[in-house]
This record gives structure tokens, C-alpha cells and sequence, in this order.
């Protein structure tokens, strides 16, 4: 140290280090506090936010509590049936609608059903069905299924067509599209993201650990907003108005956001870690040497993101609330946890094997070369020290 000054990457080297000489303790450590962290991602529920999130003080909330208190809860979920009888002989159209009316009344899950309200020509009747309970209770999303099921079946005999709409619904079919959509979304990054880690690294182990880390932080990230938005948890602490299903797109920023991120922080350890391996053959050491080289950049990255996603946790808006919440605990999650500390304990305990690449596919692949480990060494000069050459080793 020179003028009393810390080394640059010492801290990093020394917490490297740390992690290496116990990496089976470390890893344990890590698996279990996110495993459970991400426990609750078991009971997730998707949906879109409602008046009852909107801060206690708002008119919106207010005047949510004052209807539901005033008219039952399902009155905030309304749902509404539209029924199209132009195929319907005149004369059956309203022996159709009443005995729509009562199949719908018969329901355990309804409330009321008001008169239907139709068009000039007949055609077309609207029925507003109040549910017995909220629009994000679990028992309302079963019941405009069941509406769609059996009351349409009834519709259909007769020849009319019947359709469940209105905001309730809406809300029901959004979360269901996004919730199918997210299991093709994460396979499709995943798996681009090993071919192209693949193709940098020369290694099959170091993908498949790089993206099961991204899948590890971003569930305990999903199951931390569970917990507190959801499940109702330290409400108070964050200004959660009310326990709620998550935002239904949530999940997919966060997937693809944290995804960018965690990548952008492999890349940074691990190149480094390859490098040092390259041109030494020491694997434990060179999880050291990629720690103590990036685990600054790492660590400075992660900190201005969870300080930017951070700043908008206590905004009044619950949408932008959550989606904050759940950024800034994915970074914690995936930078500190994931990358500094599963990384590092992982390539410890692999050693050498962790850049094993079978032979066919090492042919197959393009070599990028990212460490510039085929470049040729410098010509020593007068003034120029030689230098080492760089060591080529074949995979294992």
C-alpha cells in the first residue's frame, strides 16, 4: 500500500477468498435464504390494481370502502353479461333473458343480477351480475368462469351467443394471457442467453450456473412482492394501502430488466475469472483474481440501480410502488447474493471443470475470443521486459 493507501480490489480479494476456502457453506447459506425468500411464489396471483390500492387518503380508496361497505363487496366487481339474440326467434327472446337471469341467480357466487337493459331492435341485452365477493377475491375469478361455462351453454342451446365482460373480467383474462405468456418468455431468454454465454466462455457449466442464478434471484425477488403486496406483510413499512394480487405484467419486467442486469454482472465476473485462468491455469485463483478485479464495478453497478429503483418505492402509485419494490430487491438479490457470493463458491468447487467444453461443439461454436487470450505475446524490446506467454489449455 502505497501512502498508507488500500490497494485497489482488496476488500474484493479478501471476501473472494473468504467464499472459496468455505464455498459448500457459502453456497448452502445462499440457496436456503433465497429458497426461502422465494417461497411464496407458490400461491402468486396475478390481476390488475384496483381503487383499493390507491393510498388510504384518495377518493379513489374512499370511495371503494364506502360502496363496498354500503352495497357488499362485490358491488367494486361487477361483472357484466351481454347477450346476443338476433338468432333468437322474437318470441323466446325474453322467456331466453329471464331464464338467463335465473341460471345466473342460481349461482352460490351471486349476489344479484339487475334487469337486463336492451337494444332498440332486441337484439342485444346487457345483465350487470354482482358478485357475493371483491373483484380480487379468488372466488370472484371462479365464478365468471363458471359463468362462462354453464350460462353460456344454456345461452347457445337456444341459439343466442353470450359473452362476460366489463372490468372484472378484463382483468381476469389479462392476468390469465400474461401469467401463460411468462413460462415461454423465460425459456426463450434462458436459452439464448446459454448459447450466447456458451459461445464467450467456451463452457457449458458457466451458462447453465449463470442463468439458474438469474431464475434464483428473480423468484425470491417475485416472492418477497408476494409476500408484502399480496400475502399483506410490512404494509405499513412500505405504504401498502391493501393486500392485493401482484400487477400482472410485473412479472414480465422484472424478468426482463433483471435479466439485462444479472447478464451485465456475470459477464463482468466471469471474463475476468477466464482470463486469469487462461493465462495461468489456476482456477481457484482465478476466481479470486475475477472478484477482486470486478467485484467493485459489480458492486457500484448494483447500488446506483437499487438507489434509482429504490427511490420509487414510497410513490403513492402501486403500480410503480411494486415494480420498484421488486427491481431494487432483485438487484440486491442477484448482485450481492447470486453474483459475489454464489458465483464465486460455485467456480471454487468446480475448479477446473467449470470451463469444460466437449470437443464436437467446441469445433461447432465460434470462437469470439473475448479475453484476447490468442492475441500474440508483445516483442520484448531494450526497454521492454519479456513477458510470459499467454497458455492455451485444452478443454477438459
Amino acid at each position: 500500500m502505497a501512502g498508507g493507501r488500500r490497494a485497489a480490489g482488496t476488500w474484493g480479494l479478501a471476501w473472494a477468498r473468504m467464499i472459496t476456502r468455505r464455498p459448500v457453506a457459502a453456497l448452502l447459506v445462499c440457496l436456503a435464504a433465497l429458497g426461502t425468500i422465494a417461497l411464496p411464489v407458490g400461491h402468486l396471483r396475478l390481476g390488475l390494481p384496483g381503487s383499493e390500492t390507491q393510498p388510504v387518503t384518495s377518493t379513489q380508496h374512499r370511495g371503494y370502502d364506502l360502496l363496498g361497505q354500503g352495497l357488499g363487496p362485490g358491488y367494486n366487481a361487477t361483472v357484466t353479461v351481454a347477450a346476443d339474440t338476433a338468432r333468437v326467434p322474437d318470441a323466446q327472446r325474453t322467456a331466453l333473458l329471464d331464464n338467463l337471469a335465473d341460471t345466473l341467480r342460481g349461482d352460490t357466487g351471486v349476489a344479484a343480477v339487475a334487469p337486463p337493459v336492451t337494444n332498440q331492435a332486441a337484439t342485444v341485452s346487457l345483465l350487470s351480475v354482482v358478485p357475493t365477493t371483491g373483484p380480487d377475491d379468488q372466488a370472484t375469478t371462479d365464478l365468471v368462469h363458471r359463468m362462462r361455462e354453464n350460462a353460456k351453454q344454456a345461452v347457445a342451446q337456444a341459439g343466442g351467443v353470450m359473452y362476460v365482460t366489463g372490468t372484472t373480467a378484463t382483468a381476469i383474462d389479462v392476468s390469465a394471457k400474461l401469467a401463460d405468456a411468462l413460462p415461454l418468455f423465460i425459456a426463450i431468454i434462458t436459452i439464448l442467453a446459454v448459447v450466447l454465454l456458451t459461445i464467450s466462455f467456451r463452457s457449458l457449466l458457466v451458462p447453465l450456473k449463470a442463468v439458474l442464478g438469474f431464475l434464483l434471484s428473480t423468484a425470491a425477488s417475485l416472492g418477497f412482492a408476494v409476500w408484502v403486496f399480496q400475502d399483506g406483510n410490512l404494509t405499513d413499512a412500505f405504504g401498502v394501502a391493501a393486500a392485493a394480487p401482484v400487477v400482472a405484467f410485473l412479472p414480465v419486467l422484472l424478468v426482463g430488466v433483471l435479466f439485462g442486469l444479472a447478464m451485465d454482472y456475470e459477464v463482468f465476473l466471469v471474463s475476468r475469472m477466464r482470463e486469469h485462468f487462461e493465462h495461468t491455469g489456476d482456477a481457484r485463483e482465478a476466481v479470486a483474481h475475477g472478484v477482486a478485479r470486478s467485484g467493485r464495478v459489480v458492486v457500484a453497478a448494483a447500488l446506483i440501480m437499487m438507489v434509482v429503483f429504490g427511490g420509487f418505492i414510497f410513490t403513492d402509485d402501486p403500480v410503480i410502488k411494486s415494480i420498484a419494490f421488486s427491481l431494487a430487491f432483485g438487484v440486491l438479490f442477484d448482485a450481492f447474493v447470486v453474483r459475489l457470493t454464489i458465483v464465486p463458491a460455485v467456480m471454487a468447487l468446480l475448479g477446473h471443470r467449470a470451463w469444460w467444453l466437449p470437443r464436437w461443439l467446441d469445433r461447432v461454436l465460434p470462437d469470439v475470443d473475448i479475453e484476447g487470450t490468442s492475441l500474440p505475446a508483445p516483442t520484448p524490446t531494450a526497454n521492454t521486459p519479456a513477458t510470459t506467454p499467454v497458455r492455451q489449455y485444452d478443454h477438459v
